[in-house]
This record gives C-alpha cells, sequence and structure tokens, in this order.
C-alpha cells in the first residue's frame, strides 16, 4: 500500500445511526472465533475521551500480552505517529459486544481490529468509517480478500491477513494405500482415495460438522465448490454438497463424530495418525510440521476439478467515527503503519502464519518460507463469507445453513429435506 499524502482531506462527518443494539449483539453471536485467534478474557479499556496524546485500539487477541512482539508492533506504529496507543484485547465475540455498545455511548475507540463476517454488521450501524473517506489506498489488497469489507458499494476496513482451509493429508497412509496427493483434483477422485485408504485398513477423513459457525466455516469450500449461492441455499448445487457429506458417512469414509467436531477436534482426531485426510487451517501449519507422521496439504477440490473458494479468517483494521474528527489525521497514520507492506509480512509472522493481503507482500512471504505457497494459493482462491454483498444477513443464513448440516448428518432429514427447511428459514429471517 502507497502512503497517502500529508494534504488529505479529512473524512467528512457521518451522520451516526443509534445501531439496533439487540438485534447486532444476538447475530453476532452466530459468528464464532476462527482461524488462528484464541479466545480469551476481556482486558479493561475504553475511551481516552479526546486526549490528544492517546489514540485508542481494540483488538481480539487476548492472547498477546503487553510483553508480546504484537504489543510491540502496535505501540510502534503509535510512536511513528507521535502518540501513545492504549490498547485493549478482548476475545471476538466480546469485542463485538463492545464496540457496538460503545458506538452508542459516544466512545469508539480510534482503531478496531475484528473479525471480517464482523465488519458488515459495524459498518450497517452507521459507526465505521471508510476507506475512501480516510483516503486509504486499497489498490494493492486481493480483491477476494477486500470483499469481506465491501457494504452497499463501500469499504470499510483493510484486512491486515488471512487464513483459510485446506486438506492436511498423512503421507504415511497414503503411501500405505497407494494413493499419490498429486491424483486429488476433484470430488471424485477424493471420493476415490477415502475408498482406497479404507480398503487398507485406515481411517478416511474427518471435518468440523459441529452445530456452529465452525460447521458453516467447514462445509463452505464444498457448497461453494459445487457452484452453490449462499441465498440459494436449497439449491441443486448446495444439495449436492450436503449430499458428499453425508454420503462420506454413509459409506464409513468419514466418522459419526463429525457431527459434534469443533475444528480443535478434528485436529485432535488428524494428530493421533489414525486419519488419512482432515480439513483444517493455516493456523495449523507449525502443529502439522511437529506432528508424529508425516504431512502435506492439498487444496480443496472443486466438484468438477480446480480449487474450492474456502472462507476467509482474518482481521479487518477500521477506524470508528469520532465525535472529533481531528483526530482523523493521526488515525490514519496509525492504519497505513500497520498496512504497509513489510507490515503485511511482520503480521504474517506474528500470527501463526497469516497469508498478506497483497501480491507482494504473498511473494515476501514465500521468498521467507516457501514451504507455505500452498497455503498462498488457496488464500488468492478463498472468499470472505459476507463476501457477494451479503452483509449483515451472513449470521442468519450460516446458522440455517449449520443447522441444514447438521439434520442431515444425523439423518434427520434427507439432505434435500434439510437445505429446503433452511432456505425457507432464511429468507424469512431477512426479508
Amino acid at each position: 500500500m502507497h502512503h497517502t499524502a500529508a494534504q488529505t482531506p479529512q473524512p467528512a462527518r457521518r451522520t451516526r445511526r443509534r445501531p439496533t443494539t439487540l438485534a447486532a449483539l444476538s447475530a453476532l453471536a452466530l459468528v464464532g472465533v476462527l482461524g488462528a485467534c484464541s479466545s480469551g478474557g476481556a482486558a479493561a479499556g475504553g475511551s481516552t475521551g479526546g486526549d490528544d496524546s492517546t489514540y485508542t485500539w481494540w483488538d481480539p487477541y487476548p492472547q498477546h500480552d503487553d510483553a508480546s512482539d504484537w504489543a510491540g508492533r502496535v505501540q510502534a506504529c503509535g510512536e511513528e505517529a507521535g502518540v501513545t496507543i492504549e490498547r485493549t484485547a478482548y476475545d471476538t465475540t466480546a469485542l463485538t459486544n463492545q464496540a457496538l455498545l460503545a458506538a452508542q455511548e459516544g466512545t469508539s475507540p480510534d482503531v478496531i481490529l475484528l473479525d471480517n463476517p464482523a465488519v458488515s454488521t459495524l459498518a450497517d450501524t452507521g459507526m465505521l468509517t471508510t476507506v475512501e473517506e480516510f483516503g486509504l489506498d486499497t489498490s494493492a489488497i486481493d480483491e477476494n480478500l477486500l470483499a469481506a469489507g465491501v457494504v452497499g458499494g463501500d469499504t470499510y476496513g483493510i484486512p491486515i491477513g488471512a487464513n483459510t482451509l485446506s486438506l492436511y493429508y498423512n503421507a504415511e497412509i497414503l503411501q500405505d494405500a497407494g494413493v499419490d496427493p498429486a491424483s486429488i483434483t476433484d470430488w471424485d477422485s477424493l471420493t476415490a482415495a477415502l475408498a482406497e485408504v479404507t480398503e487398507a485398513g485406515h481411517k478416511g477423513i474427518t471435518f468440523a460438522g459441529i452445530g456452529t459457525e465452525e460447521g458453516s466455516f467447514q462445509f463452505l469450500p464444498w457448497f461453494w465448490g459445487a457452484g452453490a449461492d449462499l441465498r440459494d441455499l436449497d439449491s441443486p448445487e448446495a444439495v449436492a454438497a450436503l449430499e458428499l457429506w453425508k454420503g462420506w458417512l454413509d459409506d464409513g469414509y468419514a466418522p459419526n463424530s463429525v457431527i459434534n467436531n469443533s475444528q480443535n477436534t478434528v485436529w485432535e482426531e488428524f494428530l493421533t495418525g489414525d486419519f488419512a485426510f482432515a480439513e483444517n487451517g493455516t493456523w495449523q501449519v507449525n502443529s502439522a510440521a511437529e506432528a508424529d507422521f508425516e504431512t502435506g496439504i492439498v487444496q480443496l477440490p472443486a466438484r468438477d476439478g480446480g480449487v474450492a473458494p474456502a472462507p476467509t479468517g482474518g482481521e479487518f483494521i477500521m477506524a470508528p467515527v469520532q465525535e472529533d474528527t481531528a483526530r482523523y489525521d493521526v488515525t490514519r497514520q496509525i492504519v497505513e503503519c500497520m498496512t504497509t507492506p513489510e507490515g503485511f509480512v511482520e503480521t504474517a509472522n506474528t500470527f501463526a502464519y497469516y497469508v498478506p493481503p497483497t501480491a507482494d507482500g504473498q511473494a515476501a512471504l514465500v521468498e521467507e518460507k516457501p514451504e507455505l505457497e500452498p497455503w498462498v494459493e488457496a488464500v488468492r482462491n478463498a472468499k470472505g463469507r459476507t463476501s457477494d454483498d451479503l452483509g449483515a444477513d451472513y449470521p442468519v443464513i450460516s446458522e440455517a445453513l449449520w443447522t441444514a448440516v447438521q439434520n442431515a448428518l444425523s439423518g434427520a432429514a434427507t439432505p434435500e429435506e434439510a437445505l429446503t427447511t433452511a432456505q425457507t428459514e432464511a429468507e424469512s429471517a431477512t426479508n
């Protein structure tokens, strides 16, 4: 990203709409913490009350304390702008709730970092400025990553990095079963590989089908990889994706435990060494390297070949509306500091392999760590959950989808029946 000129005009004052807090909070409660960022307790903090020498910063990384490399990076950006940053860390759900309440009270922080599916909900309340108003240049940001922050044609914030899903494999099991991972290029070849490893006496694949946002997160590569659309949950393409998962259970290629599996549980199952494949994310790269067996990854295949779009995890950096617009110039400097090409790579190295959101940053990361090239490819093919201008409708659509997955995997309904019900529920909730 290029630095903007010092003479950037002050952003126009935005009309603050009072957030419909209860509706917003209930919607955001559905969007769980995903990716590399673990949950933690909230730290105390709040507004500076307009202190010109102190700028407030909220982020969802309570696991990174004041002595961490991350906290040092945040403070360095404050020092570069000539101010002190007062950083407060919450887990993602608590942070979203605090942000919505602060907007009502007029005590929003100067800078906030938040998981990308929540951006549209905050933007919908009128509490965020746009990157255009701040004069920020997003031309170098990959469009598929930036799209998660686009609502009604306006862009709110900049992704600081992204993670996503791929298919980990146990190389020893595949070798024993005579399966070449390079042969897995579509659904048919993956299912054939599952049949071979099962016949060789191993377990096939594990994934997270839990009835939470994590279930939707893991189902979406198959849903999108079939060509399905989140506005049309009961399309033939969507049914095909759910039939794929259900078929794996029925054929014994996946265990019944997937119905209740979180992403962490999936990884624990994979680390036993019993499973040939596990769907999981960039955040497990270090753990995979330390496993008791050789691992590798293949891209999640689309139905008829190619790489399926997997959903992106990762945070956006945003600037909430302030009563005192004179603060915006320094805020812009802080945001720019965090979104330089060098800053993106630093974030990737700080947060268990977040992939930078720019081509230059991705190239620099791969030069440092060539083993991450498959993950860069996965991120380039990934898609934001709120893309396609779903905005604040996404959480209710997602709940209908994960409920359908649960009903189909448990046998309570056929995939077609479960998705028909889901589409009716989603339409009722979003119209």
